[in-house]
């Protein structure tokens, strides 16, 4: 008698699975990687195609393991995420500001204000 052979997860999916997913809510984070020894609740076993097309829910990190012990290329990152890392490193170089200020702090607005923004306030010496 051979192995038994996972299906993919996936409703209505017969394909064969050839990775496990499970996922740390503490972190916010779901890891894909090869396929488990055994079955294990709460995991997710996904077939080839369904790899390939998963994503993480807004707000969380998948971190994908290696299927077949080559490491996989990292995503090239956005750019809107180079723009801001850019502009970081602009005002990390500024010689105009030898001194540093005062420390600020993120707050919340007051429950009138307008919901959802943070505003920058001078903490108190």
């Amino acid at each position: 008698m051979g192995p038994l052979v996972r299906t993919c997860s996936r409703t209505a999916c017969t394909a064969t699975a050839v990775a496990t997913m499970t996922y740390v809510y503490a972190d916010s984070t779901a890891v894909l990687g090869p396929l488990s020894i055994q079955p294990e609740p709460g995991a997710y076993d996904l077939c080839t195609r369904h790899v390939e097309r998963t994503s993480a829910p807004k707000g969380w990190e998948v971190i994908r393991l290696p299927l077949d012990g080559v490491t996989p290329e990292p995503e090239a990152p956005s750019d809107d995420l180079m723009a801001l890392a850019d502009a970081v490193r602009a005002i990390g170089m500024r010689e105009d500001d030898p001194e540093p200020g005062p420390v600020q702090r993120l707050v919340e607005p007051e429950p009138a204000g307008r919901g959802g923004h943070l505003r920058l306030v001078p903490t108190a010496e």
